[in-house]
C-alpha cells in the first residue's frame, strides 16, 4: 500500500498536520486553508462574546455543537422550532477551517449574530494569539479516552475514502495513531495543551471529557451554560429546560431524525450526513482493538500524560 501521508506546513513549526491523502476527500484535506486565507489568520478578530467549541477529532464533536447550540440560543426558540431539528449538528456551528475558509478565503464573519459560536479540532499552537490572549472568548474543549477516539477516527476516515480505494487496515492505522499521523496532529500533545490553558485560565477555557459528560449530562449542561454566561435560572430548572435540552442533544434523539439520516453535510464533499452519527458509545475500543494495542495505547498514554492530571 502506497504511502497517504501528507504533510502541511502551518503557522506554527510545532504545528504539522499529517492527513490522509486519497483516505479523506478533498474538502477535508484542512490545512489547505491555513495558507490561502489571504494573510489574515481565522479567528484573527475575536469578540468577548464569541463562542470556540474546540476538540480532538472524533471525540463528540456534533454533540458539543449541539448542546452549546440549545444553551445559547434557548431563549430563541421553543422545543418544537429548534434549528437543530431540521439541521444538521455540524451546520448549526461551523468549522473554521471547513465551512468557512474552505471555500472562501474571505469570509465576512462580521455578518454573523452574537454571540458567534464557532468550532475548530486546530491545535493550541496553531490557534491565533488574539483568541488564547487577547479577548474574553470562551473556549469549551472537548476530548475523550484515546482508544475511542483512535476506533471512531479508524471507521470515520475510511467511511468518508474515494469510491474504489482500499479501506485502511487497522493495524496501518493504530500505528499512526501512535506516532501522531492524524488529522490535527498527536493526539496528547493536543488535549495537554488545553488542559494547561485551562489550568492558567479557567475563566477562559472549560476543559470537558466525553466519558465524564456521558456519566453525568445534565450536571455537564449547567456547568457549560454557566460558563458560558447562559446560566440556567431557578425556574428553568424547575420547569425541566436543562431535561429538554440534554433529550434534545442526545444521540438517540438525533441519530433518529430524518436529517441526519438523510442528504449530504454538503453537496461539494458528497459527505452523507449520517456518518457523524455511528455509535457514541464508551469503551466501544474493546470490541476492535487487541490486547496488545491495547497495553502499547495505555504505555503511550501513561507517558505522555504521567504528572499531568489528566486521566482517561
Amino acid at each position: 500500500m502506497t504511502s497517504y501521508l501528507v504533510d502541511f506546513a502551518v503557522r506554527s513549526s510545532r504545528c504539522i498536520l499529517q492527513l490522509c491523502e486519497g483516505r479523506a476527500r478533498p474538502g477535508m484535506k484542512v490545512a489547505s486553508w491555513l495558507a490561502t486565507c489571504g494573510g489574515r489568520t481565522p479567528g484573527s478578530d475575536p469578540c468577548d462574546t464569541d463562542i470556540f467549541i474546540i476538540t480532538t477529532p472524533k471525540s463528540g464533536t456534533v454533540w458539543l455543537k449541539a448542546l452549546s447550540f440549545a444553551i445559547v440560543n434557548r431563549s430563541n426558540y421553543t422545543p418544537s422550532t429548534n434549528p437543530l431539528l431540521t439541521t444538521n449538528p455540524p451546520y448549526t456551528i461551523p468549522f473554521f477551517e471547513i465551512q468557512l475558509y474552505h471555500y472562501n478565503q474571505n469570509p465576512d464573519l462580521s455578518k454573523l449574530q452574537s454571540p458567534r459560536l464557532f468550532a475548530t479540532h486546530i491545535p493550541y499552537s496553531s490557534l491565533p494569539e488574539s483568541i488564547l490572549t487577547n479577548s474574553n472568548c470562551r473556549i469549551l474543549y472537548l476530548c475523550r479516552n484515546p482508544k475511542d477516539a483512535f476506533v471512531s477516527m479508524w471507521h470515520f476516515l475510511n467511511s468518508i475514502s474515494e469510491d474504489g480505494q482500499m479501506p485502511v487496515g487497522l493495524d496501518e492505522a493504530f500505528q499512526l495513531f501512535c506516532k501522531g499521523a492524524i488529522p490535527f496532529g498527536p493526539f496528547w500533545e493536543h488535549v495537554l495543551d488545553f488542559w494547561k490553558l485551562s489550568l492558567e485560565k479557567p475563566k477562559h477555557v472549560l476543559f470537558l471529557k466525553y466519558e465524564d459528560m456521558k456519566a453525568d449530562t445534565n450536571s455537564h449542561i449547567k456547568k457549560m451554560a454557566d460558563f458560558l454566561g447562559y446560566p440556567f435560572s431557578s425556574q428553568e430548572v424547575e420547569k425541566g429546560v436543562v431535561d429538554e435540552i440534554s433529550k434534545l442533544c442526545s444521540f438517540e434523539h438525533l441519530s433518529n431524525l430524518e436529517v441526519n439520516k438523510t442528504g449530504l453535510i454538503d453537496p461539494r464533499e458528497k459527505i452523507p450526513n449520517h456518518i457523524f452519527f455511528r455509535k457514541a458509545k464508551v469503551g466501544d475500543w474493546s470490541n476492535h482493538l487487541t490486547q496488545q494495542m491495547i497495553l502499547e495505547l495505555d504505555e503511550i498514554t501513561k507517558e505522555k500524560l504521567n504528572g499531568t492530571g489528566v486521566m482517561f
